[in-house]
């Protein structure tokens, strides 16, 4: 098999685990929220279950004791822990699906953190193995292919699962999604043995501060903080913003649901090829830009209170949403060291995801304050700055790239 053949099939299997770690999330936060509410769940039930996908923050503490067991073997103990941890993983959602626990509050949410914490911790070795075994020229097509598998998992978990599940009952989208993850796991054990490894890393606490001591790595945190979580925060009230503008439910389904992940995971990769072509000095900015029009428009299109003006809008939101991931998950790979990337890859998406958690509900109560106009003009506002930011650190993050090009 020749290298192109092998690399694009390493880029295919990761981009289906990526998928398969995604829609089971999807479908516990987003999909069994409807299921919850038709059981006579209230609103602060619903709400506070989302408390179970907590275990998100912590990846960099997951992802210490995988590097601290990996010794010299990096690659292979990757692909041991992603095997591992998917098939502990299929465990628990075959246990999910055993028999309908929406009459069992506790014992849902224990299995329902259960499952966030596995997810969260697969995604670590995962990734670090496509760190490990992707060439450097395929880092940012790789990010492209995270993002756009992670759009049409939230289609599969919040839309084709819930489908399952009126049709087929409780257990069959767990246990499809059990099956998802099996294949992938399957896959891994297909995957040849890395043919070197990385050096040796000394401690996890050394790992956090050689990773913080790289240069770029504090202006780069601040953008990986805040690059996504404004345009991410428009896209977590969309449908509610949709559904209050008249629209009907399924309206929404396919409008938010369907187009939005469609258009989200084709601007994923899209984004791979504009990279490509004007490289992160050109991108970094021109997507954060892009962020702040979809933002805008959206705002205008709620002013205006004009359908097709919010269907659009809406549409543009998922392009910004997807690029923006895009050039995020490429750009993470880079700044994961070698010999350290569980660790590295662990501390950069503990901070995406606390942006992602920590600006909707900001923006939730600049809503309640302010409406739907105030809440993304504010967003809009916040957004501005980050493109100022991103343009000021276009050149400096570029550089790291280049570092890693020539070493």
């Amino acid at each position: 098999m020749n290298a192109a053949r092998q690399t694009a099939l390493r880029q295919a299997l990761f981009g289906w685990l990526n998928l398969a770690l995604t829609a089971p999330a999807v479908y516990l936060w987003l999909g069994l929220p409807l299921l919850m509410r038709q059981q006579g769940w209230s609103g602060v039930d619903i709400g506070l279950f989302q408390l179970a996908g907590v275990p998100a923050l912590f990846k960099f503490v997951l992802a210490a004791p995988i590097e601290r067991s990996a010794g010299a073997g990096k690659g292979r103990a990757y692909r041991r822990w992603s095997i591992a941890l998917c098939l502990l993983f299929c465990a628990l959602l075959l246990v999910l699906g055993w028999r309908d626990w929406l009459d069992h509050r506790m014992t849902l949410f224990a299995l329902a953190m259960g499952a966030a914490l596995l997810a969260t911790w697969t995604d670590i070795p995962v990734n670090a193995l496509a760190i490990r075994m992707l060439p450097e020229a395929q880092r940012l097509r790789a990010g492209g292919i995270r993002s756009a598998a992670l759009s049409l998992g939230a289609i599969v978990g919040g839309g084709l699962m819930l489908l399952l599940q009126t049709r087929w009952g409780w257990r069959a989208p767990f246990w499809l999604m059990a099956a998802l993850l099996a294949f992938g796991a399957a896959g891994l054990c297909w995957l040849p043995r890395p043919s070197r490894d990385d050096a040796v890393a000394p401690d996890a606490s050394g790992n956090w501060r050689g990773y913080f001591a790289q240069r770029a790595a504090p202006r780069w945190n601040v953008l990986l903080l805040l690059c996504f979580p404004f345009i991410g925060s428009a896209w977590f009230y969309l449908k509610p913003l949709l559904l209050d503008h008249g629209f009907a439910a399924g309206q929404v389904a396919l409008i938010a649901g369907v187009g939005g992940g469609v258009v989200a995971a084709l601007a994923s990769l899209a984004t791979v090829r504009l990279v490509r072509r004007i490289g992160v000095v050109g991108a970094l900015p021109g997507v954060t830009m892009l962020s702040l029009l979809a933002l805008l428009a959206l705002a205008l299109a709620v002013w205006l209170r004009s359908p097709a003006g919010l269907i659009a809008a809406a549409l543009l939101v998922a392009l910004a949403m997807g690029a923006a991931a895009s050039l995020a998950f490429g750009l993470m790979m880079y700044f994961a060291r070698p010999g350290h990337s569980a660790a590295d890859y662990g501390v950069q998406a503990s901070l995406f995801a606390a942006g992602r958690m920590a600006v909707p509900l900001a923006a939730g109560v600049l809503l309640d304050q302010a409406g739907y106009g105030g809440m993304l003009l504010g967003l809009a506002v916040a957004m501005a700055a980050v493109t100022v930011l991103a343009y000021d650190s276009r050149a400096l993050i570029a550089s790291r790239t280049s570092d890693q090009s020539r070493s």
